[in-house]
């Protein structure tokens, strides 16, 4: 018996190790499989710890220079930040110097590169934190101006957008006040975290004399490996469900044109052409209730699959399109659903588009002991109104209420891009003000 026992332990060693190589070797090969297409190979045997994870994407560069500023339909990397900011900048002079100065900074930011070199006896030009030549990361950087930035300097006051205006509460909204508005936003995206901080610092070294921030909102977008049959998805919440499913495409340079930005139509001011409004909220999810909700009751209030996206009315895509004509009574898609309350599907709800660009954060745990996550829901469209505030106003009272509670963010007007060397965020505006003092 005891030999018997040597011998199948021996053979069930051997055996298992042969079993643990083989999973190994799939494990790899699935991992390879499920690597996407430029992505670094992971590390490799002589690799520690303390290493810095590697990506060949850490040098992608967005373009600055353009009609509109970068940032809006550029694809989506996986780290956004709304910051807001007050301004002591009053006089036309300080003004011009504060928007000179961020002009400057988003050029350089976004185009990486060696850091100046300074005397050890002075602070550094840099923070660091990205080494000595920080990489572009794909970052952007977008400046977009609150409705006090006009009201409380009265030579700009004429000039305001039309449809800016103050962020106000609706019904289920928990607004904290110092979470709210701002005299600028500045929304810095990256592939990662640090070179959006990295970004944030920068700024906030360069105008200590201008420039408050009042809050700020970071978040992520999960990666995903590439589908095998090259479709493109659209990314999950913390809710479980994706986001950005009835997007209008952004590659669509005519829809962009009619949806986001602002035109020669609309009655806006002239400097104001080729920018956009910016809607942003932070929307806290109540996630234990939501966990605890059946999966039935989850997409019903929703409207869709959760596992594929698809729409209740059929398809197997979130691609689908709903065809509430054929469901009138609401037996497939409740008419109080979010995606029907949302975009009904009408003539007239297509004029309420917008393009949204979200991301969701995570803060920690609240007083109460509940995780304190959510989405920070952002959204560009050529009218305020029209758009995000007309949506809302559909949206006041459905069922998802109860698991959802804005509770920050503002509106703001996305200045029109730089376009060419010479050129600097709110020129335009500028201009129009030096011509209304002549």
């Amino acid at each position: 018996m005891t030999g018997d026992t040597r011998t199948s332990d021996s053979g069930f060693v051997t055996n298992r190790r042969r079993l643990l190589v083989g999973f190994a070797g799939g494990a790899t090969a699935a991992a390879v499989a499920l690597r996407p297409s430029g992505a670094s190979a992971g590390p490799g045997p002589d690799e520690q710890v303390s290493e810095v994870p590697r990506s060949d994407r850490a040098r992608e560069v967005q373009p600055f220079e353009g009609r509109h500023q970068s940032g809006i339909v550029t694809p989506r990397p996986a780290a956004g930040m709304i910051a807001s900011f007050d301004t002591l900048a009053e006089s036309s002079e300080d003004v011009e110097r504060l928007l000179r100065t961020l002009t400057e900074r988003f050029r350089s930011l976004m185009a990486g590169g060696p850091v100046p070199e300074l005397d050890p006896k002075l602070p550094p030009a840099d923070s660091g934190i990205l080494g000595p030549v920080p990489a572009a990361d794909n970052l952007t950087m977008t400046l977009s101006l609150g409705h006090s930035f006009f009201d409380q300097r009265p030579w700009l006051a004429p000039l305001t957008p039309r449809r800016l205006q103050r962020m106000t509460q609706f019904r289920n909204d928990a607004l904290n006040a110092s979470l709210c508005h701002g005299d600028l936003s500045l929304q810095i995206c990256a592939n990662t975290p640090d070179a959006t901080i990295h970004a944030l610092r920068d700024i906030i070294k360069s105008l200590p004399d201008l420039l408050v921030i009042r809050w700020k909102q970071e978040g992520t977008v999960p990666i995903l490996p590439p589908s095998r049959d090259g479709t493109h998805e659209s990314a999950r919440n913390f809710l479980g469900f994706r986001d950005g499913s009835a997007n209008p495409d952004s590659r669509d340079t005519a829809m962009m044109e009619s949806v986001v930005w602002v035109g020669d139509a609309g009655n806006e001011p002239d400097w104001a052409r080729d920018g956009t409004y910016q809607a942003v909220r932070i929307i806290r999810n109540f996630v234990e209730r939501w966990d605890r909700t059946p999966l039935g009751e989850q997409e019903a209030i929703l409207g869709r699959r959760k596992a594929s996206g698809a729409p209740l009315d059929g398809g197997t895509t979130e691609s689908h399109v709903p065809d509430y004509g054929r469901d009138p009574e609401g037996a497939l898609t409740r008419l109080d659903a979010h995606i029907r309350l949302a975009n009904p599907r009408t003539p007239e709800a297509r004029a309420s588009l917008m393009l949204r660009r979200p991301f969701n954060y995570s803060n920690g745990v609240t007083k109460n002991g509940q995780l304190d996550q959510g989405l920070l829901f952002i959204a560009y469209q050529a009218d305020l109104e029209r758009s995000f505030i007309a949506v809302q106003r559909r949206l006041d009272g459905e069922p998802l209420e109860e698991y959802i509670k804005p509770v920050g963010g503002g509106y703001f007007f996305t200045l029109p891009g730089v376009r060419d060397g010479e050129d600097f965020l709110g020129r335009s505006l500028l201009e129009a003000a030096a011509s209304r003092k002549s």
